[in-house]
């Protein structure tokens, strides 16, 4: 798996391109400030599920697929995940390992009741952005002079990542009349819009990288994710501490 260099600007980059890449990463943080709560039911949904009963297909892969596509921070994992995977069958293990990872604790989670604080695993779904990004940029390797597994690494904030969309449809308070069923279709909505999600990354990365500006944009983009993603951390750990 190729890596960035660490902590250096490849290729000189220069200042003015330092200033714009933390413009940029203001801005986004700015922008998602409302967005922070984008895993949250929405009142209407929230309200739809809650009266309807038995095996409802349609809706929960309508509200599977709605809440993978909207969940900034699953798809800034996933955009990290594969940033520096250039094979398609390499693409398709870590895309593989990320969905068995998230489907087995959702489902485990709803069907025995069992969530984790929203705040608490958004804060952890927020720290899976910053340690994929260093992953990314070698970081590991230089500090510690050893390279994590990231097919490891993968699974383990897959089954964090669940833990979140457990929490999430707990929330649902849906009925155990066609539980499963509705489950097994939530989840599938799930990997619908991540592979939606992640078709349109591949595109938009296919492009990118014909660049040949990638290298040097590539670590700047890694350093917006880390900093995008301890914000996410800090934007949840605030939110539980208010609570």
């Amino acid at each position: 798996m190729r890596h960035a260099p660490f902590l250096r600007w490849p290729g000189g980059i220069c200042p003015v391109r330092a200033t714009l890449a933390l413009a940029m990463l203001a801005l986004l943080i700015v922008l998602s400030a409302e967005a922070a709560l984008a895993h949250a039911v929405t009142l209407g949904d929230k309200g739809y599920i809650q009266e309807i009963t038995g095996p409802q297909i349609i809706p929960f892969l309508y509200l599977g697929a709605k809440h993978m596509v909207t969940g900034y921070d699953h798809i800034l994992f996933l955009f990290g995940v594969i940033f520096f995977l250039y094979g398609m069958r390499e693409i398709g293990l870590y895309v593989t390992l990320f969905a068995v990872g998230h489907s087995t604790t959702m489902l485990l989670g709803v069907w025995f009741n069992f969530g984790i604080n929203a705040y608490i695993i958004d804060a952890i779904i927020g720290f899976s952005v910053v340690y994929k990004a260093l992953d990314n940029l070698g970081a590991f390797r230089k500090w510690f002079g050893v390279q994590p597994d990231t097919r490891l690494a993968t699974l383990i904030f897959g089954f964090l990542h669940g833990f979140g969309l457990a929490s999430k449809i707990i929330e649902y308070d849906i009925s155990q009349d066609g539980l499963l069923t509705n489950l097994i279709a939530f989840n599938v909505g799930v990997e619908i819009g991540q592979l939606t999600a992640l078709a349109a990354i591949l595109v938009l990365m296919r492009r990118w990288r014909a660049s040949p500006s990638f290298g040097q944009q590539a670590y700047t983009a890694n350093v917006i994710m880390i900093g995008l993603g301890f914000y996410l951390m800090g934007f949840q750990l605030i939110g539980l501490a208010l609570a």
